[in-house]
């Protein structure tokens, strides 16, 4: 169904511009007067305008979404008269536009899920596979209550996780940029003073001295290749799945780094993983629908491999056990969860855990980062000064008064 951009009047006269799905300008026309809204004019938008407002519809608008339906279900508000509220008071232009869309959809007879699912950039798979079992087993306002608990969660995740990745960066870079200025322009000023005395340079000096000329006359190439690296992996990774699947599973190798992103990503798929169980989807569609969302191949892989062996027949502690690359904890835990029958349970203790060990292991990482980057500064600043210092301390001691 195309995406229309349109502009239309409201009740008060009040111009109103947006966008809405629709099959035609009629059924544009038709579904705006559904709205409250005349239509004044409209037109296709091109797909990629789709694409781009979609993912601008953040964790925060989702969290509101849920809570806000999950109250008006409790409270026994149809379904249409709660998404009609929400929409007259979300302030996220694309977002209004996709709950219009979701009503008008509702309307003609379609489900919430059904209508969730027109909508992929927005909704994942898994957030509809929710919203559908709610829907079938008439626990819809549970459901929404713990997608409100897991959308919250992974929002503070991410925040961790980009916590975790822009201290570091920021000081790295200024280290860089303090010993870029000490290459560009202290040192080649020096160099001419320390050659004129005449004496034989020391190892470090002649170090020092091949690695300034080098900034200096390569200083271009130094900012051109750390950013040429990045996109050219990034392409690499689009455009190969081995290029991709070696990245992910360097990823988790990595020192300091590769444990606290393993946990991150075993806290975020236990987490999903016992809601949907505890949502009422079997097994094999809860794998299924986590191999999407893990979002690391090697991991993937694995909770495909695992899939396979327990459609087959096999038991889920051992499936998950010869996959290789789940820790001893999460392997103990499903196993306490199939004999007590509490694996969603189970798993939850597990997603607390490892978010526990995450936070810890942040704030540990944090403080050592500061520490270790003021050390390396101090040192590359101690080279400059031994290696520039040095020759002129030798040549005023060899100096007779």
């Amino acid at each position: 169904m195309p995406l229309y951009t349109y502009k239309a009047i409201d009740a008060q006269g009040k111009s109103v511009l947006g966008r809405v799905d629709a099959v035609n300008v009629f059924d544009l026309e038709q579904r705006l007067s559904r709205m409250g809204l005349d239509l004044v004019s409209g037109a296709p938008t091109r797909q990629i305008s789709r694409v781009i407002g979609g993912a601008k519809v953040s964790r925060q608008d989702l969290i509101n979404f849920c809570f806000h339906l999950e109250q008006l279900s409790t409270a026994g508000v149809p379904i249409v008269e709660g998404l009609a509220d929400l929409r007259d008071s979300v302030e996220n232009p694309r977002f209004r536009e996709v709950v219009g869309g979701m009503i008008e959809m509702i309307e003609g007879g379609r489900s919430l899920s059904q209508a969730l699912a027109d909508f992929p950039e927005v909704f994942s798979k898994v957030f509809v596979s929710l919203i559908r079992s709610g829907e079938q087993t008439g626990r819809l306002s549970e459901v929404l209550k713990s997608l409100t608990e897991s959308i919250k969660w992974e929002d503070e995740l991410a925040a961790q996780t980009k916590k975790l990745l822009m201290y570091p960066a920021f000081v790295g870079g200024t280290v860089m940029l303090v010993t870029f200025f000490l290459m560009i322009y202290l040192v080649p000023q020096m160099v001419g003073f320390i050659r004129n005395m005449g004496q034989e340079l020391p190892l470090q000096t002649v170090i020092l001295i091949h690695v300034s000329n080098f900034c200096v006359n390569f200083w271009w190439l130094i900012l051109v290749t750390p950013p040429a690296i990045f996109f050219g992996l990034r392409f690499a990774a689009r455009t190969n799945p081995a290029v991709a699947f070696a990245l992910d599973r360097y990823k988790l190798e990595l020192p300091v780094i590769g444990p606290i992103l393993r946990k991150i990503i075993i806290s975020r798929f236990t987490a999903s993983f016992a809601m949907m169980y505890a949502s009422g989807i079997t097994v094999l569609d809860t794998i299924r629908s986590s191999e999407e969302t893990i979002g690391n191949l090697p991991l993937e892989r694995a909770l495909r491999i695992a899939g396979q062996q327990i459609a087959e027949g096999k038991n889920m502690t051992l499936a998950f056990q010869d996959v290789g690359l789940f820790p001893p904890l999460v392997i103990r835990m499903l196993k306490v969860g199939e004999q007590t029958g509490g694996l969603d349970t189970a798993l939850l203790n597990v997603s607390y855990f490892y978010n526990r060990e995450v936070r810890e292991s942040i704030g540990k990482l944090q403080a050592m980062i500061e520490p270790a980057l003021t050390v390396v500064l101090g040192a590359i600043l101690g080279w400059v000064m031994v290696s520039v210092l040095g020759p002129v301390y030798d040549t005023i001691s060899k100096m007779k008064f």
